[in-house]
């Protein structure tokens, strides 16, 4: 990785504006980057340990990208992000294994305390079960849900912005991992504060009969592709390592 590459803009990631900005930039062509968006979740949800993700993020970021540069987009473009498959899927590795790791001993307790509670010995003409047994599995559900959503913002804040370095820079996967890391790490407040953002419009969504979720979609990338723009721009900027 060359210095050239690793550098980047501190503290330069604006929420409003990332969101503002990448409305803006698809609206005239909403519809197909809805289908480019719905289309490269779908066939990177089929794949086992996510193997198909890392393509399909990327091809959302070279369509992205392309609109950014006034580059034509068409829908094959998507596709073309199996040509950097081998890279995005270690950078996808990187990030889906370590959460696994730590969810998974959350979901086996949780397994074998409902196994315990449901094959526990009762009288045939004994009560039914009492639905404070299960108040421990609920709880510990809650915790399980607010562990998840935790840990799934603050890594998405780390790996932000790997899948365009990868396409645009031409980084390998464990290379774009490290520098989305930094850069991450040089705009965590406003990183974090469009992640709040897209997670709050997409909460709304949800509340319209998950409709609203899918249609902003676009609008999310889109904002992630200004956020990626605003630390790495194409020139004429002051970057720091």
């Amino acid at each position: 990785m060359s210095a050239n590459v690793s550098l980047f803009n501190r503290g330069a990631v604006r929420p409003a504006e990332c969101l503002e900005a990448g409305w803006n930039l698809i609206k005239s062509q909403y519809w197909l980057f809805l289908g480019i968006t719905a289309v490269g979740i779908l066939v990177g949800s089929v794949g086992p340990m996510a193997i198909l993700l890392g393509p399909m993020m990327c091809g959302i970021y070279l369509c992205l990208l392309a609109r950014m540069r006034g580059q034509a987009v068409s829908f094959e473009l998507l596709f073309k992000g199996f040509d950097y498959f081998g890279q995005s899927l270690i950078a996808t590795l990187i990030q889906v294994v370590p959460v696994m790791i730590v969810l998974v001993p959350f979901y086996l307790v949780f397994f074998f305390m409902f196994m315990g509670n449901v094959n526990r010995p009762r009288s045939r003409r004994g009560p039914p079960p009492n639905l404070a047994d299960f108040y421990p599995l609920f709880i510990l559900m809650g915790v399980m849900v607010l562990v998840a959503i935790v840990l799934g913002a603050l890594v998405g804040a780390l790996f932000i912005f790997t899948y365009p370095l990868i396409v645009e820079k031409r980084l390998a996967g464990l290379d774009a991992v490290k520098l989305s890391f930094r850069a991450a790490m040089g705009n965590l407040g406003g990183v974090l504060g469009l992640i709040l953002l897209n997670m709050l419009i997409g909460f709304v969504g949800l509340l319209l009969c998950y409709v609203g979720a899918l249609l902003v979609l676009p609008v999310h990338y889109a904002s992630w592709a200004v956020a990626y723009r605003q630390v790495f721009p194409l020139e004429g900027y002051q970057s720091q390592k």
